[in-house]
């Protein structure tokens, strides 16, 4: 269960010019990120910010892969983000990580000592990081084996083709009867997808959304496509034999626990200090805002 959490430790932390370098938004001055109302502190990230000036190889390696300071700073209140939603579902649905599950998973990844040398974190951040994707094997594992999503689903060929199809998906009615008429072969009604046999597409926006809500999203940026979606039925079948959870990996089990987050994100809202960019519900991460990867559209009245 920990091998595949151990491996995502290493790429957490920024420069201290991303937080002193830029001016605060309204309502945001002294919080790196507001969930609910838990406001998270700039001081907090400015601490991880300091480690991580430490470890001048590692903040090296990252920029030779093309990981600018903001991007990484966008990483450290995604974090943050992620952390808190975290917590409030392990409060909600009674889960639990001890300490000797933490010490299990860093022993898988290589132990503590090689951790500290991968990541930009200090110790009590890696331990946090841990405890938060054990959170999220479990959170996942619980719903995963009878989670089955339906969508109507039409492809579009740019952003902005994808936002006029979405709106017209969300209004529903003849025009989006016309719609899939006239898109027949890039357009599917009624589609299903088990989370246990569809896991890539089980870490997407289509599983966070409710019946009736609408999205459009970039499956990938490489290859130009976009998909527009609309959620037509939603089934947790809660007799569902949990051992099909097993036949997923880990990381397949964090990423999907991550995005079974999005509906609480948006119920209790998340407002990002405007310096580190905008809360993109689509990717689930704090990104630039002009980089979003799609968007969710309201209920239509």
């Amino acid at each position: 269960m920990y091998r595949q959490v151990g491996r995502a430790l290493a790429v957490v932390a920024t420069v201290g010019v991303v937080v002193s370098g830029c001016g605060a938004g309204p309502s945001q001055v002294g919080s790196a990120v507001i969930v609910g109302t838990t406001a998270v502190p700039l001081e907090q990230v400015q601490s991880r910010l300091d480690v991580a000036l430490g470890k001048t190889d590692v903040v090296a390696q990252l920029a030779s892969s093309g990981v600018g300071a903001p991007d990484i700073a966008r990483d450290v209140v995604t974090g943050a983000v992620m952390h808190d939603l975290l917590a409030r579902t392990a409060a909600t649905e009674g889960i639990t990580v001890s300490e000797a599950d933490v010490d299990a998973a860093l022993q898988e990844s290589g132990g503590a000592d090689a951790a500290l040398s991968q990541s930009l974190y200090d110790l009590s951040a890696i331990r946090e990081r841990v405890r938060d994707r054990l959170i999220a094997v479990k959170h996942a594992q619980r719903i995963v084996p009878g989670l089955t999503i339906t969508a109507d689903l039409v492809a579009a060929n740019s952003r902005d083709d994808a936002a006029a199809k979405a709106r017209v998906l969300a209004t529903g009615g003849p025009e989006a009867d016309a719609l899939f008429a006239s898109n027949p072969e890039t357009s599917r009604r009624n589609m299903s997808y088990q989370a246990v046999r569809s896991p890539e597409a089980a870490s997407t926006v289509l599983f966070g959304l409710p019946v009736g809500r609408t999205a459009y999203f970039q499956p990938s940026p490489q290859q130009g496509g976009w998909i527009v979606l609309r959620v037509t039925d939603r089934q947790e079948d809660a007799n569902a034999d949990p051992s099909a959870a097993a036949s997923l990996g880990d990381s397949d089990l964090a990423a999907i626990g991550d995005r079974l987050l999005q509906p609480l994100s948006e119920e209790v809202g998340v407002r990002v200090n405007p310096r580190f960019g905008v809360w993109d519900p689509v990717s689930m991460r704090v990104v630039a805002a002009d980089q979003q990867g799609g968007a969710i559209l309201p209920l239509m009245g």
